[in-house]
């Protein structure tokens, strides 16, 4: 095996180490965190945390159970049979199944001197559905934990240590899901030139520095009128979902399934951008970004118009000029990041004297991504491939 695919498949077995990590030391100090608020009378706050983290950890059983049987019965003949899979994800433990399969299969890779390309490819497989798991697990579970926290904290006026705790694990764990995001949708295009550290770091700032406005935003929304935050998002999920469900998605294998993933994209919508059709990028970025930028400002609006103060006696001056800078950087890096770095290449079809020229059978017999590649599809609007485009017979990928 060359040194540098060796010391790739090396980077990408501590990463998943580090993801793996991080779920777990995040999910310790959520539990911590509703130990503590249980022992100090505070049950809403408690259930409030329960209940985030249950409906998180259902959706990503679902997606992860239908997505594996979806999949060709002779893809996974290594795991567990079906009953033993159906018993992990009723035990909310087929994330965790996932993972470690990753690893198993990244470390069987790495292991060997020459590694088959359907070995290669099947590692690749399944470390693009774990990226895909841990994105919804930031924006359903993470995102709304870590915007919980702030407005508990605002309201209060103190910040406990296992607060802190949670706050540290949740930024982490959201950074850790938008890069390994990015890593994922590029490894979806191999035949574009490898994306630089630079690139991968203004991409994380600048969803970074957008995506914090909008927790404070929620967060003080929260803290303030905190009896009205449940019909402001409800309100909000409801025309996300129906701009989603217009956009035609088919990114799940049946319609009952594909309403889930609709309802966890307006989600992740109500608090960052995430394309999930082609065409137009640009245009609907531009209006998702107008609509919650507006409603944000509506917030702020509402604060100032009723009260300068936090319940806590924190101003608000000293929080709004904070989001706004961070708005404004990020707004900037993102420009930058589309102008200069963003890989959205012409599609030129290789071509020997005018014939488009295919891959070989044995390329597309390898296990391939269809729902990963799909999304990179839409992301590198531009960037077409013939690796894209199913063959008869095929089911996700795999002839």
């Amino acid at each position: 095996m060359p040194c540098s695919l060796r010391a790739i498949l090396l980077r990408d077995l501590i990463l998943g180490v580090l993801g793996i990590s991080a779920f777990l030391i995040h999910l310790g100090s959520d539990l911590w965190a509703v130990t503590q608020y249980v022992l100090s009378g505070r049950y809403l706050w408690a259930a409030l945390v329960l209940s985030l983290l249950g409906v998180a950890s259902v959706a990503l059983q679902v997606f992860s159970w239908v997505w594996l049987r979806a999949d060709p019965a002779d893809l996974h003949s290594s795991q567990l049979s079906a009953r033993c899979l159906a018993l992990l994800h009723l035990l909310q433990l087929g994330y965790l199944y996932r993972c470690m399969q990753g690893l198993q299969q990244g470390l069987s890779v790495w292991q060997q001197e020459a590694p088959s390309p359907f070995d290669l490819a099947y590692a690749d497989f399944l470390s693009l559905d774990i990226s895909m798991l841990r994105l919804f697990e930031t924006f359903l579970e993470k995102t709304p934990q870590l915007t919980l926290v702030l407005a508990i904290v605002l309201q209060s006026g103190q910040a406990e240590y296992y607060q802190w705790v949670g706050i540290c694990t949740s930024f982490m764990g959201i950074s850790w899901a938008l890069l390994d995001y990015h890593r994922a949708l590029r490894t979806c295009l191999p035949s574009k030139p490898v994306l630089g550290l630079g690139s991968s770091v203004i991409y994380f700032l600048w969803n970074l520095l957008l995506l914090w406005p909008r927790v404070l935003a929620v967060a003080l929304f929260s803290a303030l009128f905190p009896h009205y935050v449940a019909l402001h998002f409800v309100g909000l999920w409801l025309v996300l979902l129906f701009w989603v469900w217009c956009q035609g998605t088919n990114f799940m294998p049946d319609p009952r399934s594909e309403w889930l993933y609709r309802a966890t994209v307006a989600t992740i919508l109500y608090f960052s951008w995430f394309n999930v059709a082609e065409g137009h990028t640009r245009g609907r970025a531009t209006i998702h970004l107008v609509f919650l930028l507006s409603d944000s400002v509506l917030m702020v609006v509402t604060w100032v118009t009723q009260s300068a103060w936090l319940p806590s006696g924190i101003p608000l001056q000293m929080l709004l000029p904070v989001g706004g800078t961070s708005f404004l950087l990020g707004l900037v890096l993102r420009l930058v990041y589309y102008r200069w770095l963003h890989p959205s290449y012409p599609w030129e079809p290789d071509q020997v004297d005018g014939t488009t020229t295919f891959r070989s059978l044995e390329y597309y017999q390898l296990p391939q991504n269809r729902r990963m590649d799909h999304l990179a599809q839409n992301f590198f609007s531009k960037a077409r491939d013939e690796a894209a485009l199913p063959w008869p017979g095929e089911v996700n990928g795999v002839l």
